[in-house]
């Protein structure tokens, strides 16, 4: 079974190492090498353990059951989102922030990026945020599903990651109803 649910402060550890694997994943050639090889989970860890605590918006997606392997298991976290009102910044682009979103390699394309981004919406809702954003690297090849989920491109920015010059992207749903309905959509 996969459930969509609150982090907890247990959760962190596990947060933490999809973390470090989809960064893994996702960045080799746009990031350097020996940066994401040195990647901590503890680090990571103990970063997600303090915004849980801080009652900022995550997220998991936990897989139990026979959805957890051939010989099933207790839930495990497969998947991550966090946000919250925007970070202060010159980069604002609307009330909410998607900050992260990362799902592990063989748990995508089944919908749980769809359905963490409708939590995440729903929390920034109940927050009082009337739209939101998420920056993504431009060369990142999942940066499409925001475009899928009606996001518009708002602008690009050049930030330094691992010493490394890189550009990202802004997404932008100006009404984030219309993030909620668009994540809400299975078809």
């Amino acid at each position: 079974m996969i459930a969509i649910r609150r982090a907890r402060p247990t959760d962190a550890a596990a947060i933490g190492a999809v973390h470090v694997a989809a960064w893994r994943s996702t960045y080799p050639g746009m990031l350097p090498n020996a940066f994401l090889s040195r990647l901590s989970a503890r680090r990571q860890t103990a970063y997600y353990e303090a915004t849980i605590r801080n009652r900022l918006g995550v997220h998991v997606a936990t897989a139990s059951g026979a959805d957890a392997g051939p010989a099933g298991g207790p839930a495990r976290v497969v998947g991550f989102v966090t946000g919250g009102p925007a970070r202060p910044g010159a980069h604002r682009l609307g009330d909410g922030e998607i900050e992260t979103l990362y799902v592990l390699d063989d748990w995508r394309e089944r919908g749980l990026g769809r359905r963490l981004m409708r939590a995440a919406a729903a929390h920034l809702a109940a927050a009082g945020c009337k739209s939101a954003f998420v920056w993504v690297l431009r060369d990142n090849p999942s940066r499409w599903f925001y475009q899928r989920l009606g996001g518009r491109v708002a602008a690009e920015a050049t930030v330094r990651v691992a010493g490394r010059m890189v550009v990202q992207t802004a997404y932008v749903w100006p009404d984030i109803e219309k993030l909620e309905q668009a994540a809400s959509f299975t078809g």
